[in-house]
């Protein structure tokens, strides 16, 4: 179980998604969720590299404490995006959801010699996206428990 001072951590997302409507959903459930958190929002892969560099208009962003990847954006793939982030020593601590429409999703990114830190069917439907936040925030709990010693 998460402790007290694990739930009141301040989490830091980003989320890369080309579509404004399901982008505007994401936001309203994670402000809505239980979970503290500063959700960051780019549309496309080029933008989502630059803000886990912190460069370019990014520069005084935070670095991600996860990434919530759309694998089919716009210009640079989220495929490319996750590869970057898997091959960088100092990025690839940074935990990726891929999020997929289907499980044909998985497999797409798997093809391509990639492994992400977890993969999670996007909801299609506005009431699901609860759920869908419970399992990020289960998800992000379980990577920040630590062992007991």
């Amino acid at each position: 179980m998460p402790t007290e001072d694990e739930r009141t951590e301040q989490i830091d997302i980003l989320l890369v998604e080309p579509n404004p409507g399901d982008s505007r959903l994401f936001e309203e459930q994670f402000r809505d969720a239980k979970l503290l958190n500063t959700i960051h929002t780019v549309s496309d892969g080029e933008s989502a590299l630059d803000f886990v560099h912190q460069r370019n208009e990014y520069v005084d962003e935070p670095r991600p404490d996860i990434v919530l990847l759309e694998p089919q954006l716009p210009g640079k793939s989220g495929i490319d995006v996750l590869s970057e982030l898997k091959n960088d020593p100092v990025l690839a601590e940074i935990p990726v959801v891929v999020l997929t429409s289907s499980d044909a999703g998985e497999k797409v990114v798997q093809s391509h010699g990639l492994e992400a830190d977890s993969y999670m069917q996007k909801p299609v439907e506005p009431e699901d996206f609860v759920e869908f936040i419970q399992s990020i925030e289960e998800f992000w709990f379980a990577i920040v428990q630590k062992p007991s010693q």
